[in-house]
């Protein structure tokens, strides 16, 4: 599984802007290189940020390039990957976790956090459900590798 993002040159030619929509996460970099680098530095830093130095440090990114302008980012842990994308998406649309779980038909927060402190694994169906009841608005989108 990998997330998709778009990597492209500046207008004016000097730098190179990347980008994973699921994280609502950009960056840039002085080279493609420097980029790829840049961007899975910032995912690791929300790792931290969300789930601790001990996961981050767990944590092992790659990244596959799709062309001239596309890459996928996977990692050797799929359920943080994707709760740190729902989490990022629900607090984007402005939900609160209660919100989030009204939405998926549930009256209990707590089996929705669940799912975005990765403490279940997330099926591609369930993901789209998750994902779409922390942030009705979104278009993200998954490859499968």
């Amino acid at each position: 599984m990998e997330l998709d993002g778009i990597i492209e040159k500046a207008p004016k030619g000097k730098y190179w802007v990347i980008e994973i929509a699921a994280l609502e996460l950009m960056t840039q970099g002085t080279s493609r290189k420097n980029a790829f680098s840049m961007i899975q530095d910032a995912v690791l830093e929300l790792i931290e940020s969300y789930f601790g130095k001990t996961v981050r440090k767990a944590l092992k990114l790659s990244i596959y390039e799709h062309g001239n302008e596309g890459f996928g980012l996977s990692s050797n842990n799929n359920k943080i990957l994707l709760s740190l994308a729902l989490r990022r998406q629900r607090e984007i649309s402005g939900l609160t976790i209660r919100e989030a779980a009204l939405n998926l038909g549930s009256k209990s927060p707590n089996s929705y956090s669940q799912y975005e402190k990765g403490k279940i694994n997330i099926s591609l169906d369930k993901y789209e459900l998750l994902l779409s009841a922390a942030n009705p608005q979104t278009t993200c989108s998954l490859r499968l590798g």
